[in-house]
Formats: structure tokens, C-alpha cells, sequence
């Protein structure tokens, strides 16, 4: 791989009566983006020119027709449509919803070309006006994948993967099955291993049930699927230890003995990442051919216009997509010929390999009253 070549970020617009130019203005003004990508954004020349007077930005960009006309060292923005589309800054409309979505159309078919590496998504919301699936289901759909993406939302200090989409409360148990639990946590792990180079990943899995189901007074998904998944992936090496109830995981900071953590359900998930993460939260799909990243934020309409959307999260979502596209690059070159390298994975000297191997495995459950888990976790 040559290290000094510069990825291609294309950036698609997001909903245009939204903060999503916002963020992507603020973050290619950063002085050292054009060094290490060369952006392309896909959009509108004239709804992005009008975001461009309305926030009085200084950032400069060069319109182009073709993803393979964009060039190295300047902000790139491609003309994804030349209809003429009203901004109304702050209001949620069909209009403004798919324009975003045609962004995201015109990206994936230059993808399929090879035109650039990753794709950074602007926030687009599902509304009264416009409603969608979201994007992450929007891209694996019409990419024709096999199998769906795995989220997970990352930031400096955690990656929180959510084992369902969003769903009504009701519909998560149902909707968990052992071999659904199996397959996330296999997801996770290979992302951990392949995205983020981390050789011997630990995975803490959440209850469904408060307490970890009590021992199955509230319930007994734990005692029924959690624990059988676990235990069935133990045998496979796959490094995962719980079930753990989400209060106490996070409440002592035990949380950070893991690489991973799977979140049964969205607002599980998703309340302790923010919390943790504050603004700097990135939404990643693994599973994808595609490298995809978004700022873990919504279109924000209440602030759209105002100049005062925040860009870290957006600035977040495009290192970690150039990060992620470098390591899997890392990552497959010695398998494509295994004979050059028989070890390929980066050593990892930190903490979290000095508790790598767990003393038992049955450890790997929590609750026991024998032993202390491996990973310094209180026992449910």
C-alpha cells in the first residue's frame, strides 16, 4: 500500500435545509484536510453556494462533473444535479430529504466504479415529511449486499455495536435469537480485528433484562440466548464475557476493560455513548464492501442556518473512515499472499492485551459466585 497516496473522501450532502454543509464547511477548513484526503462532496453547486452565503464561509471549492476529474490538494464538489431545489433552512421537507438520498445514489454508483475509497454521510432525518429507512439500511439496500451492516458507533474511548435496528421496545425480544446474537458478536469481533486492528478483541455483551434477568425473575433471554451464545463462541475463540446489566457495566467504568460492547437495543446503546462520547460520536457500518462513516448527530434543523453547528463529530467521521480504509488495507494484504507474511496483525502492547486470556472459561459468563471475572467487572 503506498502510505503517501491520498484518499479519496467522497462526503455526500446530506438534507439540504439541514446543518449538513454546515459540518462539511467546517471541516474541510481545517487546515490539515487537503493534506491528508482529497475530498469530493457530492451535492448541488447552487444549493451548496447558497449555504456558502449564508453562513458567510471563506471555504473555497471547485465544481466538478465526474468524480475522476477531482484533483488532489482542493475541496471537490460534484454536481450530483442540477435541479433547481428551495432551501428552507430549518424545515424538514420531501424535497430537501431526497436530495440528500440522490447524493447517496450518485456516490454508491461512482463507488461500484472505483471513483474513490470511502463515504462520509451528511445527516439526513426521517420526518413527518419525509420518511425513510435510514441511511445505513438506504446503502446496504442498494448496494445488494449480502446480509446487513453491523452499526457501530465509535469515539475515542469506546465502540458500542447494537446487536437490533431501531425498534419499538416491544419487538426486541422477539427479535433475538441465538444465532442473531452469534452473528453480531462474530460481526463485532472481525470488525475489531480487520477495522480497527485490535488482535485479540474483548467483547462485553448487555442484558435485555434488568439485573442481567435477576437469575430469570425478569426474564430469561440471558439464561435462554445470551449465555448459549457465548458459551457456543468461547469454543471458537471469539473473546466475549457477559451478559452484563448496562447500569452497572457503565456506572463503574468497568466498561473500558472491553474493546467492544453490544447493546441489545437502540436507547441502551445509544444514552451511554453520548453520554461518553459528547460531540464527537461517529456512526460506522461495518459488514459493507464500503467504508461508510457518518457524525453520530441529527440534521438539527432547529439550529440549521445559525452557524452554530458543531464540526467535531464530522471531522471524527472522516479520520475514522481514512483509518479504517487504511487498516483493512493492512489488514488483507498478507492474506492475498499469506507466503510474505504469516503474522500479519499489528501487537498490541496496551492494558487491555495484559487481560487478554481469561483464566477460565467460564468465566466468560457473568453472575458466577465462585470467581471474579477475568476482565475486573463486578458480577451481576
Amino acid at each position: 500500500m503506498d502510505e503517501n497516496k491520498k484518499i479519496r473522501v467522497a462526503i455526500t450532502q446530506g438534507d439540504t435545509n439541514g446543518i449538513g454543509y454546515e459540518l462539511i464547511f467546517k471541516a474541510l477548513s481545517e487546515p490539515s484536510m487537503l493534506e491528508i484526503c482529497t475530498p469530493i462532496i457530492y451535492g448541488s453547486p447552487k444549493i451548496a453556494t447558497y449555504h456558502h452565503n449564508a453562513l458567510d464561509s471563506d471555504i473555497k471549492f471547485t465544481i466538478i462533473n465526474n468524480a475522476n476529474e477531482a484533483a488532489d490538494g482542493r475541496i471537490n464538489l460534484l454536481t450530483t444535479f442540477e435541479d433547481e431545489v428551495k432551501v428552507e433552512f430549518g424545515k424538514p421537507t420531501e424535497e430537501s430529504g431526497n436530495a440528500g438520498l440522490r447524493a447517496i445514489d450518485r456516490a454508491l454508483a461512482d463507488y461500484n466504479e472505483g471513483l474513490f475509497d470511502v463515504l462520509v454521510t451528511a445527516p439526513i432525518d426521517n420526518s413527518d415529511a419525509f420518511q425513510f429507512s435510514g441511511q445505513s439500511r438506504y446503502i446496504e439496500d442498494h448496494m445488494e449486499c449480502e446480509g446487513q451492516g453491523l452499526s457501530i458507533l465509535v469515539s475515542d474511548s469506546l465502540r458500542m455495536a447494537l446487536a437490533t435496528r431501531n425498534l419499538p421496545l416491544h419487538q426486541v425480544s422477539e427479535s433475538i435469537t441465538k444465532e442473531s446474537i452469534e452473528n453480531a458478536i462474530k460481526k463485532f469481533y472481525t470488525s475489531l480485528k480487520r477495522d480497527f486492528r485490535i488482535s485479540n478483541p474483548r467483547i462485553a455483551v448487555l442484558s435485555v433484562n434488568p439485573k442481567a434477568g435477576d437469575n430469570g425473575l425478569l426474564g430469561t433471554e440471558e439464561q435462554d440466548i445470551l449465555i448459549p451464545a457465548i458459551k457456543e463462541l468461547a469454543v471458537q475463540d471469539i473473546q466475549a464475557f457477559g451478559p452484563y446489566a448496562a447500569d452497572k457495566l457503565f456506572g463503574s467504568g468497568d466498561y473500558d476493560y472491553f474493546d467492544g460492547i453490544l447493546a441489545m437495543y437502540y436507547d441502551q446503546g445509544l444514552a451511554p455513548f453520548r453520554a461518553i462520547a459528547a460531540d464527537e460520536g461517529v456512526n460506522y457500518t461495518a459488514g459493507l464492501p464500503i467504508v461508510r462513516t457518518s457524525p453520530e448527530m441529527s440534521a438539527s434543523f432547529d439550529i440549521a442556518g445559525h452557524n452554530e453547528a458543531e464540526p467535531t463529530a464530522m471531522l471524527h467521521a472522516i479520520f475514522n473512515a481514512i483509518d479504517i480504509f487504511r487498516h483493512r488495507k493492512e489488514y488483507d494484504e498478507p492474506l492475498a499472499d499469506p507466503l510474505q507474511k504469516l503474522y500479519h496483525e499489528k501487537r498490541d502492547e496496551g492494558a487491555k492485551v495484559r487481560y487478554a486470556i481469561p483464566k477460565k472459561r467460564d468465566d466468560r459468563v457473568a453472575g458466577r459466585t465462585d470467581s471474579k471475572p477475568v476482565d475486573g467487572a463486578a458480577a451481576e
